[in-house]
């Protein structure tokens, strides 16, 4: 594993994500250093009760806060950034405050990366960043944008950027899991279109798709993994057995299907076996990427979450629901 013995810093390290990565890394290979960067006091002091390793640093900040994230990158060698304002009906209200922190914060995390020498930068991003149509999706994609660019600008510096974008996240917080779970009690479960499918991948299964797109990166790809989707009305059965169904409509800036590859992008992504990755378009450094082991997709090939070859049943989905990561 690439991080083992390495000084690693995640941004909004005391998230969903954050959480599950520092349990697996801990089991699998830690670094000598794990800084967890976020903003919340007593998130960070849950997870000093949970997570007794010597290995494990806690730092209070905000990526908004260009001069802490310089302090908090001196000598750190990877920066796994996974803080975000995610809420798509939230922000489509608040749209100011998505900007500050999902796109301002990434332009700082780039500086602040370039000007201590980090050697890699990796970014979480999301299917809504593929042909946005809402604030939160618009802003991911910028910043994927962003970070894809810092490979132009990092100079001597040779620190590496790229992304990793999947789809929705089971059980993380905010998760339509969850929230079923505790609307199922009422004995109606509302969705919002009973044509709506998602992707759908576990958090250990994001930490390990992340660990695997950080040793293969060479800076300026956007990796992809090659992930299930669900029918919203599958995952409402599986859930709430039997319960009704209530239609209530799509909420302002949400999508019918997602989609993590646009047909655009068709003509410079390249195929792995369990996963596909987008070039970078710019000759200037990307040129340079080489790889082995992989082909090229067709031209017009998108990959959408209603015309994925693969889709989860409902005794999948309760397979993993009652026990799965």
């Amino acid at each position: 594993m690439g991080i083992r013995g390495k000084t690693v810093l995640l941004t909004g390290g005391t998230g969903s994500f954050g959480n599950k990565f520092v349990e697996y890394v801990l089991k699998n290979g830690k670094p000598g250093k794990l800084i967890i960067f976020s903003r919340d006091e007593l998130k960070q002091f849950e997870m000093m009760k949970k997570f007794k390793d010597r290995c494990i640093r806690f730092f209070l900040g905000d990526i908004r806060d260009a001069e802490r994230l310089h302090r908090a990158f001196h000598g750190v060698d990877i920066v796994i950034h996974a803080a975000a304002l995610k809420q798509v009906p939230m922000l489509e209200y608040n749209p100011f405050e998505a900007v500050k922190t999902n796109v301002i914060g990434a332009e700082n995390i780039i500086n602040a990366a370039i000007d201590n020498k980090v050697g890699k930068v990796i970014a979480l991003s999301t299917d809504k960043a593929a042909n946005p149509i809402n604030l939160y999706g618009a802003t991911k994609l910028c910043a994927d944008k962003l970070f894809i660019s810092g490979n132009s600008y990092s100079g001597d510096a040779r620190t590496k950027f790229s992304v990793v974008r999947y789809g929705n996240v089971f059980n993380s917080r905010g998760s339509v899991v969850p929230f079923f779970r505790d609307e199922a009690k009422k004995g109606v479960l509302p969705i919002t279109d009973s044509r709506m499918t998602r992707f759908w991948i576990t958090l250990e299964e994001c930490v390990v798709f992340l660990l695997k797109s950080l040793d293969m990166m060479q800076g300026g790809e956007i990796f992809v993994p090659k992930i299930p989707s669900v029918k919203i009305t599958d995952l409402a059965e599986a859930i709430a057995p039997g319960c009704r169904l209530k239609n209530i409509g799509i909420r302002p800036g949400e999508k019918l299907h997602e989609v993590l590859i646009p047909e655009d992008e068709a003509h410079h992504t390249i195929e792995f076996k369990g996963m596909y990755a987008i070039l970078p378009h710019f000759r200037s450094w990307g040129k340079n990427i080489k790889y082995a082991g992989y082909k090229k997709v067709k031209d017009g090939f998108r990959y959408t979450s209603q015309d994925n070859p693969e889709f989860l049943t409902v005794r999948e989905l309760r397979r993993t629901i009652n026990g799965g990561s």
